[in-house]
């Protein structure tokens, strides 16, 4: 049996008293039915009262560029307006409230901090208290699994707040957006009048591959599900001067620079991961971004065991094996976003921790015990327990 998203369970529902009411729908081309239709086209088939849209980053189509502002427009399927939440503004004004009734949210999430469409829903919690207005939050899995024994830290830095991490939390939470909406509602006090559609036939330890429906991307980087588990370590990749696999094949599932020796990488990493992570050597041409029309030496992980893989300590001693190799090529970088122009301080907002770059100067038996510490997050799963759907 499928998985039924909470815009699935609304479509099916016997009555919804606000069906007819103005509503502005906040969500992307990622967010389908069961069947793969566009949850804001079938929801406006069903006759719900859409009557204008509401993008987060990336834009209305998933596929804008990371980090590149989103302009407003007319959406094509449903001949509705778009208002942009990462372009002017990150949150509707007043003005855009004025003839709205209901806001309701339906993005698809990759269960990793620092994914934004969950800061853009904390905005819209926070707009829905101001003006009094009913959020209704149409549920999806974790897809990642909500397992709570997978989840990691480091737990995020007030000092490191931004629009890929503004609460604190894990890097990779185990919850759904609609059970984080609980949590930080009441948890921050927000008390904004919201309600949330939860999904049927989930259970935590399941992963999107175990869902019966495919994988819609959920942004230009982001395409398969195998990358949603690697993600939650190699986006640290970001904050160096090294590949990700950004705009090749490999996207957030592989690393690799013109000068890395990636044969040794690969035999380093087997000593460490060998029973959670197969490693192939590859070569890559980026078409844009960091080594854009240059060839990479590479290294492609494939994860051998998603139940007991854990990416972002995986990320972390990448980093720091890649530093100890190529003292010399390997540096620190800048990531320029809307929401951040500078670029600075990308690996501490990021990884949630202050001045993170001084945690790989350590040697390494004193990185790996700080990794394992700073990772480790069990009083997470006591903290959303009351707030959990599933």
């Amino acid at each position: 049996m499928s998985v039924l998203f909470g815009v699935d369970v609304l479509l099916q529902a016997d009555s919804v008293s606000w069906k007819n009411h103005r509503i502005g729908m906040i969500t992307n081309e990622a967010a389908t039915t069961k069947s793969m239709a566009p949850s804001r086209l079938a929801l406006q088939k069903a006759g719900f009262n859409l009557t204008k849209l509401f993008s987060p980053e990336h834009g209305i189509s998933a596929t804008g560029a990371d980090g590149a502002p989103m302009l407003n427009g007319i959406d094509e399927l449903t001949d509705l307006p778009i208002i942009s939440l990462y372009g002017q503004k990150l949150t509707p004004t007043a003005e855009d409230l004025a003839d709205i009734d209901i806001l309701l949210f339906d993005v698809p999430d990759v269960g990793v901090r620092f994914y934004t469409y969950l800061w853009t829903l904390s905005y819209l919690l926070e707009t829905s208290a101001t003006h009094s207005i009913k959020l209704v939050v149409l549920d999806r899995p974790n897809p990642i699994s909500g397992n709570f024994e997978l989840c990691e830290g480091p737990w995020l830095n007030d000092a490191c707040s931004s629009f890929i991490g503004r609460w604190p939390m894990p890097i990779r939470h185990g919850c759904t957006l609609g059970e984080l909406a609980q949590y930080y509602n009441s948890e921050r006090k927000i008390n904004a009048p919201i309600q949330i559609i939860a999904c049927q036939h989930w259970e935590r330890a399941m992963f999107q591959v175990d869902w019966g429906i495919p994988f819609v991307p959920t942004s230009p980087a982001i395409q398969t599900a195998s990358t949603t588990i690697l993600y939650p370590g190699l986006c640290f990749l970001e904050a160096t001067n090294l590949s990700e696999g950004r705009s090749t094949n490999f996207s957030f599932e592989a690393v690799g620079a013109p000068w890395l020796n990636a044969p040794a990488l690969a035999e380093q990493i087997k000593l460490f991961m060998d029973d959670e992570l197969a490693c192939r050597l590859i070569q890559f041409i980026p078409q844009h971004s960091k080594f854009a029309g240059e060839e990479c030496n590479g290294v492609h992980f494939i994860v051998k065991d998603p139940n007991q893989f854990k990416p972002v300590f995986f990320g972390l001693l990448l980093i720091k094996l890649i530093k100890a190799l190529h003292p010399n090529e390997f540096k620190w970088a800048p990531y320029k976003t809307f929401v951040n122009p500078g670029g600075i301080q990308h690996l501490d907002k990021l990884s949630g921790l202050l001045n993170a770059e001084k945690l790989f100067d350590l040697p390494m038996h004193s990185f790996i015990h700080q990794c394992t510490k700073e990772t480790s997050v069990k009083e997470w799963r006591a903290m959303v327990q009351p707030y959990l759907l599933y």
